[in-house]
Order: structure tokens, then sequence, then C-alpha cells
């Protein structure tokens, strides 16, 4: 297929790019690269090489989309820090950009759309397992504008136009975009920098998580599958038994990096986000799709390359690697303005 990617230049596009092209797809971007500065590797494994349209989501046109057999659409805010700096203009790009962008390639005669969620739809469940089937309880703007967005495009599907809506699980493991606000990257940085496994809460909320490349995996699995299994389906992505409590991530860490302790940060308190997620149905519809990791090699993964690379605790707590920091250093400096576009050229 002839595909786009929104967000290519992302932590997950920057993965499942290259991923497509190993499995015999044209791929195009489309991003408006907000963190051009924050490689973690070697220059060019970015995306760079990959045809692209720098263009920002709310910007693009329906001539944009002309041609493409799918679109995978990962764009947008990525987590709940940067979705709460302003909730009204993560609306508009989470939510109301994703509506339009399916709009538009729905009119531009794309037939499949893959449309990247959050597993953080959930939100409070507590100890019981959510499946599909469980109705969102979003408690950020983040996840909220990601429930939205969901529901509007889901009201796009017909004959012509077929939607697949996947909630990944929280995401860890090696990137060329990094990202360390996700909570085992972050446990492995701190354990590796410092010696500290350092928890932020008090460790009891569930998390499902799952591997950047296992993400990859599944979109492409989805691409792949003939057009009845999938047309209008929400999946889970992750593994039923990769649920973990914060702490229970913390000892995997500390089992992982010789001579690091865990600690938990002072007047840590409890976090109202926590969900155990039931993620066997895409098995049962795709039973050929397997993760190939689970939250221990991941660990081991990132340990060895925060070694090799030299990883210093300024760095990941720092402007370069902390995609919140980035966005207002970029704004300090006269780059972004307050609704994350570009200013100037």
């Amino acid at each position: 297929m002839r595909v786009l990617v929104t967000g290519h230049k992302g932590y997950i596009g920057t993965v499942l790019a290259p991923a497509l092209i190993a499995d015999g797809h044209r791929v195009v971007g489309l991003d408006s690269d907000l963190f051009a500065q924050c490689t973690f590797g070697d220059p060019g494994s970015d995306g760079a090489n990959i045809p692209h349209i720098r263009k920002d989501i709310r910007d693009v046109e329906p001539a944009d989309l002309e041609g493409f057999d799918a679109i995978l659409h990962l764009a947008g805010l990525s987590n709940d820090a940067l979705g709460s700096i302003d909730p009204r203009v993560t609306l508009e790009i989470n939510h109301l950009a994703s509506v339009r962008l399916a709009t538009f390639a729905k009119e531009a005669g794309v037939t499949r759309f893959l449309f990247s969620s959050s597993c953080s739809a959930y939100g409070a469940q507590g100890d019981e397992l959510a499946d599909e089937n469980v109705e969102p309880c979003p408690l950020t703007p983040y996840a909220h504008s990601k429930v939205l967005a969901e529901q509007g495009v889901a009201r796009l599907a017909d004959s012509r136009f077929s939607p697949s809506f996947l909630r990944s699980a929280t995401a860890y493991g090696l990137s060329p975009r990094l990202r360390f606000d996700l909570v085992l990257n972050n446990l492995v940085a701190w354990a590796h920098t410092t010696g500290r496994v350092y928890i932020k809460s008090d460790g009891t909320p569930w998390r499902p998580v799952i591997h950047v490349q296992d993400i990859a995996r599944a979109f492409v699995a989805v691409l792949r599958a003939p057009r009845a299994l999938v047309h209008n389906e929400t999946f889970n992505v992750g593994s039923t038994e990769e649920n973990y409590r914060i702490r229970d991530l913390a000892e995997i860490v500390q089992e992982t990096v010789p001579g690091s302790r865990v600690e938990y940060a002072k007047g840590s308190s409890s976090d109202a986000r926590c969900y155990r997620v039931d993620c066997n149905k895409l098995g049962r519809s795709l039973p050929e799709f397997q993760l190939s990791w689970n939250a221990r090699s991941g660990a081991r993964q990132l340990y060895e390359a925060y070694q090799a690379r030299g990883l210093r605790q300024e760095d990941f707590e720092g402007s370069r690697y902390s995609r919140i920091d980035h966005i207002r250093h970029l704004q300090r400096t006269g780059h972004l303005n307050g609704t994350f576009r570009w200013i100037g050229s």
C-alpha cells in the first residue's frame, strides 16, 4: 500500500515507519517536527530519509491525502502533561484535527484509517480488567481528547471508509525519539544515572505496558488484516499478562540495574489514573500477532542503551529529552507560540 504516517518523527512513528517499509509498503510521513533536536542515537535514524510533508496536522488539506491507500494517524500531543498545558489546544489538535483529517481522507478516497489511541481512556478502573466494551473514563484532557477523536472518526465509517482504533498500553523501549516521561523508560534512567529507582507516586497504580516495537508490529498487523476483521473495531494493544503496579516495575528495574535501590519521592501520593487492561481481543482477531518483548527484557534493552550512550541525569530531566520541558524551552526562546505552532521559518 501507499501509506501516510502522521507523526512519523515521534516516539512511535520513528519505529513504525521503518517497520512498514520492511513490510513492503511505500511510506510518506507528515510531521511538524517539534522534537527535531531530540534524537537519541545516530543522526538520520529519526525519519529524515523518509519522504515527508512538514506540516501541522491542523493545516492538512484534502490535496495532501490524494493517492494514499491508508493513513496511520499518530500525530498529536502525546501525554497527560503536554495535554494539560492548554486543554483547549489539546482538543483542537488531538480531537478536532483528527476528525478533520479522517473526513478529508474519506473525501480523497483513502480506504483504511488506523487511529493511534491510548489505554489512558480507561482512566480509573481499579483492580478490574477493562476490555474494549468497558465505558471509557478519561481523567485528563489528553485522554478525553482521544476518546472524542475515536467517537468522531467512528461515525465516518461506511463501505468506502474503514477506520480501526488501536488503544496502546503505556509504551516503553528504545526509539530514535526516545521519551523519558514514560514510566519504565524513566525508572531505568533514574536507576542508571543515580542508583535510585525513583518512584514519584505511591507505587500502587496499575499500568499495562508494551514495547514500542510491539506497538509498531500491531499497526502493521492491523493494516495487513482483512477489512472484515478490523472494520470500525477498537483493540487494546498490549498483553493481559503485562499489567503491573508501578512498584512492580520498580522492582524489575532494581533487579536489572546493579546496585540500584527503590526510593519513593517525599510526599508521594496516589495517582488517580489506575487501570488494568484485557488485551485478548487483538490476539483472537489476529492470532498471528504475538508480542516480542516484556517489561524485563525492555528494561535490559534500555539499561544497555543508556550505558552505551553515557546518559546523564541532566539529559533526561532537562529540555532535550523531556517533552514538556522541550516545548517550554521552544516557547521561551521564541520558536514556538502558545498553541504549539512554529514562529517564522
